[in-house]
C-alpha cells in the first residue's frame, strides 16, 4: 500500500514511522509512506501557506495554492483516495479503516489553523475523516491514528492478521479482559476458565466478559444487535485465532 501524508509539520512523523508495529511493517515493505511538506509551496517571500478567511472570523485558513501544488507533487496521485483529517468528517471505525486498507493508494492531508480552503475539499478530497468528537490543533495526530488503524489490516503488518480481527470493535464488541502470568498476584487471581485448557469454556467466558464490558461502557454499540449472531461471529474469530496460533507454534 502506498501512503502520502501532507502536513505543515513533517518532523512530527519522523519517530512515528520508525517505531513499533508501523516501523517494522514499513521496514518489511508491507506499506510505503512518504511525507510531504506543504510549506514547500509558499505563496510569498515570508513562506506563508495560510491567510485570513473571507467574511471574517477567527482562525487562519490554509490557502488553495500550496494544497493543490502539494497534491500535484505526488506522481501516483491518480486513482488515490484523498483523506482530509477534520472534525467535520465521517467517524473512523473498524470497518472504515478496513475499507481504506484495501484502496491501495491513500493520500492524507492534515488540516491546521482554522481549516483548509473549501475549493480544495470540493475538488480533490474524497474522504473527510474524523477520529472523535474533540477538536485538536491539527490533523497530524489524527493522521497517525488513521494510519495505525488502517495498517493493522494489511497482511504482514502484524505478527498475524488475527490480532486485528480479534481487537476491540472487530468482533462487534469491546475487547475482553486479558491476563498473563503469574496466575496469582497479590491475592488477585486469573479467572479459572482461562486456566482450564477448555477452548469452548474460554471462548464463552471471553464473550460474556466482552459483552458485559460493552454494555457498561458503550451500550450504543449493542443497539439493534443480534446477540446470538454476535456470539457466533465471536466464536468463529476466536477459533481462527487459535488455529493460527497453533500454526505459528508449529
Amino acid at each position: 500500500m502506498k501512503v502520502a501524508v501532507a502536513t505543515v509539520f513533517p518532523d512530527l512523523f519522523s519517530a512515528f514511522l520508525k517505531t513499533g508495529v508501523i516501523g517494522r511493517g514499513l521496514e518489511k515493505g508491507v506499506a510505503a509512506v512518504e511525507v510531504h511538506n506543504i510549506r514547500m509551496h509558499p505563496v510569498d517571500a515570508r513562506g506563508s501557506v495560510d491567510d485570513y478567511q473571507f467574511g471574517g472570523g477567527a482562525g487562519m485558513v490554509l490557502r488553495p495554492e500550496p494544497l493543490f501544488e502539494t497534491f500535484e507533487d505526488i506522481p501516483w496521485r491518480q486513482g488515490s483516495r484523498v483523506a482530509l483529517m477534520t472534525p467535520q468528517g465521517r467517524q473512523l471505525d473498524t470497518e472504515y479503516a478496513r475499507e481504506l486498507s484495501e484502496c491501495g493508494k491513500l493520500i492524507v492531508f492534515c488540516g491546521r489553523y482554522g481549516g483548509v480552503d473549501a475549493r480544495f475539499r470540493h475538488e480533490v478530497v474524497t474522504d473527510e475523516i474524523c477520529i472523535g468528537d474533540a477538536v485538536v490543533s491539527g490533523g497530524e495526530i489524527p493522521a497517525m491514528y488513521l494510519m495505525e488503524a488502517v495498517f493493522r489490516w494489511l497482511p504482514g503488518m502484524l505478527g498475524r492478521l488475527e490480532s486485528a480481527r480479534s481487537d476491540s470493535f472487530a468482533t462487534g464488541l469491546l475487547d475482553y479482559p486479558r491476563y498473563t502470568r503469574p496466575a496469582e498476584y497479590r491475592g488477585m487471581n486469573v479467572p479459572p476458565e482461562l486456566l482450564s485448557g477448555n477452548h469452548a469454556l474460554i471462548t464463552n467466558w471471553r464473550f460474556r466478559a466482552a459483552l458485559e464490558r460493552t454494555e457498561e461502557v458503550r451500550p450504543e454499540m449493542l443497539v439493534n444487535t443480534d446477540v446470538k449472531e454476535t456470539e457466533k461471529r465471536f466464536a468463529q474469530i476466536m477459533k481462527q485465532a487459535d488455529r493460527t496460533k497453533e500454526q505459528d507454534n508449529g
